[in-house]
């Protein structure tokens, strides 16, 4: 009684109380030869080493895949500058971009002088589609004398005549 006296006033009580704890677990704890200690001992071995191993992994294939960009960035620019456009990459990637290097520059090429302008030219017409239109323009004529001579309005046909003309227009015939 004398001890326990002298060592709580020494420690504290909470000190105390956690020295009377340890003693108690030191008497009930089974020795390290126990055969379910030394698997779990074995698990918690394998699984820092698989989490050493998971990390060396991660380093590895980040740095791969940095040296594999770099490549791919480098042919991207090569293509450009030999071809003239852009590389596409494959469809399962859907986005690739990076920051271009600067652009080579050009040999300068004097520009030859212009002389005229050039009238730009009118696109033909398929002979088919002219006939059509054609057709149609006769046809929505013919309508409108008819509406104009029964006393209808001739305003709608009036309306097609001049859209059928537009899109006779590009085609050179009036």
């Amino acid at each position: 009684m004398y001890e326990f006296a002298q060592a709580e006033s020494s420690l504290g009580p909470v000190a105390l109380a956690a020295r009377v704890a340890n003693k108690r677990r030191m008497r009930y704890t089974h020795p390290v030869t126990d055969p379910m200690s030394k698997i779990i001992s074995d698990y918690q071995k394998w699984k820092q080493q698989g989490k050493d191993l998971q990390s060396q992994a991660r380093q590895a294939m980040e740095v791969r895949f940095s040296e594999l960009l770099s490549e791919a960035v480098q042919l991207a620019e090569e293509y450009r500058a030999d071809f003239g456009a852009q590389l596409k990459p494959p469809s399962s990637v859907t986005a690739f971009r990076y920051k271009a290097g600067p652009k080579p520059k050009a040999k300068k090429v004097p520009k030859p002088v212009a002389s005229e302008p050039r009238p730009e030219p009118v696109p033909e017409m398929p002979a088919r589609k002219l006939a059509g239109l054609q057709k149609r323009l006769a046809t929505a004529q013919r309508k409108l004398e008819e509406a104009k001579a029964a006393g209808s309005p001739t305003r709608d046909w009036e309306d097609k005549i001049y859209e059928i003309e537009d899109e006779l227009h590009p085609a050179g015939q009036s």
